[in-house]
C-alpha cells in the first residue's frame, strides 16, 4: 500500500520511510503544508501519517480542508501537542488516530494496520472473503487454505481488490495504487497482471465492468 508522509523532522522522516518499507508500503514523504496535495486522492494514496506542527502551518488545517471535501482516506495525526483539547481537537477534525511524540516505532506501524483494516471493513489482520484470505501484515493470500504463489503485483492488485470487499474499483485507481512513487501503470500492463492473477485464482474470482473497472467475487 502507498502511504503519503507529511513530517518535517528529517531524521523521524527517514526512520518512519524504513520502517514503512519493512512493513511492505511505499510511501511519499513531504515536508511542508505547501507541499501537501489540495485534496486527497484515494488513487494515490491509502493512508496519511500527518504530523501537525510543520514550518509553514498547522497540519490540522490541511485535515480538516481533506474532510470538507469529502475524503475518507485514513489520516493519523502525529503531534507532540499531548493536552487533552489538542488530542480532542484532532479527532473532532477528522484524524483516525491520534500519535503523541515520542512514540515507539513498532506502536505506530500498529496503528497503521489498524486504520488500513478498518477502511477495508475486516475486523483482524486475517481478511476472510469467502474461499479467500489475504494475510497483509505477512503480505501472503490463500485460497481454500492453500498459499498462493504470487508476484509482489499480483499480491498489490489482488490486495486493492479484496480492500473493496466486492465493489467495483476503477481502472485507473488500480493503475495507480500498483505504481511505485504513484506512477500510474500503463493500462496494458494492469492487464497482463490480472490475466495472470485470475489464472491463480480462477477466472471467475474477478469481475469486469467493461470500460470501468474489477471487482472481487467474495463468495
Amino acid at each position: 500500500m502507498h502511504i503519503l508522509l507529511i513530517e518535517d523532522d528529517l531524521d523521524l522522516g527517514r526512520a518512519l520511510q524504513a520502517a514503512l518499507r519493512t512493513e511492505g508500503h511505499s510511501s511519499t514523504w513531504l515536508r511542508r503544508v505547501h507541499d501537501a496535495p489540495p485534496q486527497l486522492d484515494p488513487a494515490a494514496q491509502d493512508a496519511v501519517l500527518l504530523d501537525q506542527t510543520l514550518p509553514d502551518g498547522d497540519g490540522r488545517q490541511l485535515l480538516t480542508r481533506w474532510r470538507r471535501q469529502g475524503s475518507t482516506v485514513p489520516v493519523i495525526v502525529i503531534t507532540a501537542r499531548s493536552a487533552l483539547e489538542d488530542r480532542l481537537a484532532g479527532f473532532d477534525g477528522g484524524a483516525d488516530d491520534y500519535v503523541i511524540k515520542p512514540f515507539e516505532m513498532p506502536e505506530l506501524i500498529a496503528r497503521l494496520r489498524s486504520v488500513l483494516r478498518r477502511s477495508a471493513q475486516q475486523a483482524s489482520d486475517q481478511w476472510v472473503l469467502g474461499r479467500l484470505t489475504m494475510e497483509p501484515r505477512r503480505q501472503r493470500a490463500l485460497l481454500d487454505g492453500t498459499e498462493l504463489a504470487l508476484s509482489p503485483r499480483e499480491y498489490q492488485l489482488l490486495l486493492e481488490l479484496a480492500r473493496e470487499r466486492g465493489g467495483v474499483v476503477p481502472k485507473h485507481q488500480l493503475a495507480q495504487r500498483l505504481a511505485p512513487l504513484g506512477e500510474p501503470l500503463e493500462f496494458g500492463t494492469l492487464e497482463v497482471h490480472l490475466a495472470n492473477l485470475r489464472r491463480k485464482i480462477g477466472a471467475d474470482r474477478i469481475g469486469t465492468l467493461r470500460g470501468v473497472g474489477y471487482w472481487l467475487e467474495c463468495a
